[in-house]
């Protein structure tokens, strides 16, 4: 079985682990945080990104990234970074709960978390995150290091641009293209492009910021 370690201690990363942990693949050596954790599903505590790239350099070759939804895709692709540099590697990790139909590309290091749905001819970048019960309709493309949160609803043909924040609940319909760096707050519905980089909320959406 496969070594694997866990980037970031904690929620996020907990559900990530908790998927992998049941994908019966990769046997996890612990989590990589700052701090210690009272209780992170059990698991060693690794020391930090430096302490354990130092120690577990050459000696293991997979890690997952648990750092979820408060960090900005800035901090994700500086973490990335630092241990793609040093020859780690992150494997894409579906929960054996999503349903992946045909034709579907998942990028490296993405995770699909549990009761996702992901139809025909999709395409999702890489350091992605496809949240608990989202849906991914028919012909999606998805960029990289875009988080979709739970209970997204994507119609079909959609496309979203990198580094965009989709918020929990919200609903984009058909054939609708968001552009990079957008975050999308909960519950919203997106009936139209957006074009401008920004923050945006509502139904219809309007930007804010």
């Amino acid at each position: 079985m496969k070594k694997i370690a866990i980037i970031g201690g904690g929620g996020h990363a907990k559900v990530v682990a908790s998927i992998i942990l049941k994908l019966n693949k990769y046997e996890i050596i612990g989590y990589i945080d700052t701090n210690k954790k009272e209780d992170f599903l059990g698991l060693t505590y690794l020391g930090n990104d430096d302490d354990f790239i130092k120690l577990y350099k050459n000696k293991i070759e997979f890690v997952a990234l648990g750092i979820g939804q408060i960090e900005t895709s800035k901090i994700r692709k500086t973490i990335v970074a630092k241990y793609e540099n040093s020859n780690f590697k992150f494997p894409t990790i579906i929960s054996p709960t999503a349903i992946i139909n045909k034709n579907v590309k998942i990028g490296n290091g993405t995770v699909v978390m549990d009761g996702v749905v992901v139809n025909v001819d999709s395409n999702i970048g890489d350091y992605s995150i496809i949240n608990t019960n989202s849906t991914i309709e028919h012909d999606c493309k998805i960029g990289n290091y875009v988080h979709v949160a739970p209970g997204v609803t994507l119609s079909g043909e959609v496309k979203i641009e990198d580094n965009c924040l989709i918020g929990t609940g919200s609903n984009i319909i058909q054939g609708t293209t968001i552009t990079s760096e957008v975050v999308l707050g909960a519950g919203s519905t997106v009936h139209k492009n957006i074009a401008l980089s920004g923050v945006y909320v509502g139904n219809p959406t309007r930007k804010v910021k």
